[in-house]
């Protein structure tokens, strides 16, 4: 198991690339099993969550040729999935709780599929009944055997007005997928807006599905009558967690960066509160859908507060970068997590470098500026992990950040990157 070590108290500089976004690449890769023909994935962030979905699609028949790091060209074949049962298993589903994202297009295309419950999440409960309950509405048999959710479509899933008590991103993936090869139309109210849900329709809307209301609260789906989609290309958009952890890393430091291939349309609200702290940041039109960003040092890093909630409002995923980002901000900052009951466990290890954060519920209060000392701490999920970097970065002598695996889920090559901007970073190897 490896882990890094990180010097403190650098200042940042240069410019870094913005990878694509692992949250889109995941349902684009699930759709491609409802493909004709082999289909190309440009962009594609190298990191460990896609590997195990391209290794699931693989074990379920697809045929997956890497032509770079970031570029994939896969296909399907129904003869080969139907050998191996539609059945996406445990020992690779364990691995990465998106897998379930497979059950609506396998669902879809071949009227039966055995998928492996993804079991506890570190930051709460996340349970797939949102998805169960949908697809059962759409004339799905489901049933719960040993640790598998069983589903067949005798005849095929109708299309049927659905609403969702919670939005639910994966639950929305999951549905447009199903929908898109479902008998009639299809209606999903309270719909998830994120950018990568967008994407997923605009893919799904060139591989010939009708959907309206994309980037709305109700979707209307028009299921087809064809056996499989012809889909094009495609590029995965940026990823605007990674862009939003690499504008806390030159916030926190108060270092000037300039990031690229990124989209400010993805980042209003987390551009909002940076201008609410003291940074400016200016933003450079590449094309419609990808920007130069380049953020200025601040005279005086003002406390805040946040609340996260679902797209546009502020994301969840840049909660504990943000919180990091507190402690060396002047007052008293309040951060309420509205999302996930458990995605504070980053703030004990914060504690233990020395930040002064204290919890009621769902709520947390940090005063700055906390005086941060470099110690060993052990990343609890993704972003978690990512705040422990960034607050590394500031501390004093060496920090030891554990369990970096949940980091090399979702953040492609970030100690290179990192170390390109002037920081000093380490991979190594835990002791036996």
């Amino acid at each position: 198991m490896d882990y890094l070590e990180i010097k403190g108290q650098q200042t940042l500089s240069g410019q870094v690339a913005i990878s694509g976004a692992k949250n889109a690449a995941l349902p684009l890769l699930a759709s491609t099993l409802l493909a004709k023909e082999q289909v190309r994935l440009h962009n594609l962030p190298h990191v460990a969550d896609v590997r195990a979905l391209v290794q699931l699609l693989e074990h379920l028949g697809s045929n997956a040729i890497w032509h770079t790091p970031n570029s994939l060209e896969i296909s399907t074949s129904p003869t080969h999935c139907t050998a191996v049962r539609c059945t996406a298993p445990y020992e690779i589903v364990r691995k990465m709780r998106a897998s379930i994202l497979v059950l609506g297009p396998l669902l879809g295309r071949f009227g039966k599929c055995q998928v492996s419950l993804p079991g506890g999440c570190a930051i709460g409960a996340r349970p797939v009944d949102l998805h169960l309950s949908a697809l059962e509405k759409m004339g799905a048999e489901i049933t719960i055997d040993k640790g598998y959710i069983v589903a067949k479509a005798k005849g095929g899933l109708r299309g049927c007005d659905l609403i969702f008590d919670k939005i639910t991103v994966t639950g929305t993936e999951n549905i447009l997928m199903a929908a898109s090869m479902a008998k009639g139309q299809t209606r999903i109210i309270n719909a998830a807006k994120e950018p990568e849900v967008v994407q997923l329709c605009a893919f799904l809307q060139a591989g010939g599905v009708e959907i309206s209301g994309v980037g709305n609260g109700e979707l209307l789906v028009q299921g087809t009558d064809r056996q499989a989609l012809d889909f094009q290309d495609i590029e995965i958009i940026p990823d605007r967690i990674e862009c939003g952890t690499y504008l806390c890393a030159a916030a926190i430091t108060n270092s000037p960066l300039t990031l690229t291939h990124a989209n400010a349309h993805h980042l209003e609200a987390v551009l909002a509160k940076l201008s609410e702290i003291g940074f400016n940041v200016d933003i450079t039109e590449n094309t419609p859908t990808t920007h130069t960003l380049t953020i200025h040092p601040a005279t005086h890093k003002k406390a805040f507060s946040l609340t996260t909630t679902e797209y546009p409002g502020f994301p969840t995923d840049l909660q504990a970068q943000f919180m990091a980002l507190a402690t060396q901000c002047e007052g008293s900052s309040l951060i309420e997590e509205r999302l996930f009951e458990n995605r504070f466990m980053h703030v004990g290890e914060l504690q233990r470098m020395g930040a002064q954060i204290s919890l009621k519920g769902a709520m947390a209060q940090i005063q700055g500026v906390s005086e941060l000392i470099g110690a060993d701490v052990m990343a609890t999920d993704l972003r978690a992990s990512s705040a422990l970097v960034l607050a590394a970065l500031v501390a004093k002598g060496k920090s030891r950040v554990h369990r970096i695996y949940h980091l090399d889920r979702g953040y492609e090559a970030l100690e290179d990157k990192m170390n390109t901007l002037g920081a000093h970073m380490k991979r190594l190897r835990e002791k036996p």
